[in-house]
């Protein structure tokens, strides 16, 4: 039936149906153009993703740095407070034993004036082989004796209500830094775990992009043998 037709008509046809293929082609065409926008599009966003990924990614660092730098000043600083402490039970320790030696000093001069107080004959021979003149000149030197040792007893106190406030406040001050390093501490593990979920999503983002890509690929390669096929058709 085909032999049957004339030249013309079966030309006619050919070119009939080579429009309908170019058209269906167009149509194929428009599509892949609509899949590789959308395509591009969500390739933009991945970037954007990443971008914002890497911003957050510098300031996690910052962040971490600056919390390393401020435990490192919190540490040296405890060390600092630790060392102060030493050092002040260290002038505790001596002036307890100088407040000792006060103490001992004083109780042999008691027991000498004591002694002396019930013998007056005996002080008034130590009048005469002392640089005293009179007894009285001897009781006044220990009454200024005992007042010297009142006042270093009453210093020695002021010092020991010092440094027992001093020991609060370090103690206070103490448990303080150490509830905020370990406050620190909490928010740095729960940083990490952030980072390590942020890592994990860009791993399976970029697995994403490499399927895409390579269904870009053999839609690409598709396409070709399509107007390959299409043009010896043609031809």
């Amino acid at each position: 039936e085909e032999d049957s037709l004339s030249p013309s008509v079966r030309l006619q046809q050919k070119k009939k149906q080579a429009r309908m293929i170019q058209k269906a082609l167009d149509a194929e065409e428009e599509a892949f153009k609509v899949r590789m926008e959308a395509i591009n599009c969500r390739w933009r966003d991945l970037q954007a993703k990443e971008a914002q990924l890497k911003a957050y990614t510098q300031k996690f660092e910052k962040f971490i740095q600056e919390n390393d730098e401020k435990r490192i000043r919190a540490l040296k600083k405890a060390s600092k407070e630790r060392e102060l402490k030493i050092q002040r039970e260290k002038e505790l320790l001596r002036a307890r034993r100088e407040l000792e030696v006060l103490k001992n000093k004083h109780q042999k001069i008691y027991n000498a004036l004591q002694k002396y107080s019930i013998f007056n004959k005996y002080l008034e021979d130590v009048v005469k082989v002392s640089e005293f003149e009179e007894i009285r000149e001897v009781i006044g030197r220990h009454k200024t004796l005992v007042r010297m040792h009142e006042d270093l007893l009453q210093s020695a106190q002021t010092r020991m209500e010092m440094i027992e406030k001093a020991k609060v406040l370090l103690a206070q001050y103490t448990e303080e830094k150490e509830d905020k390093i370990l406050q620190y501490n909490n928010e740095l593990a729960q940083l990490q775990t952030r980072f390590d979920q942020a890592h994990s999503d860009v791993l399976i983002w970029e697995s994403h992009w490499a399927h895409i890509q390579n269904t870009a690929a053999e839609k690409t390669l598709m396409l070709g043998t399509i107007k390959m096929a299409t043009l010896n058709l043609f031809q």
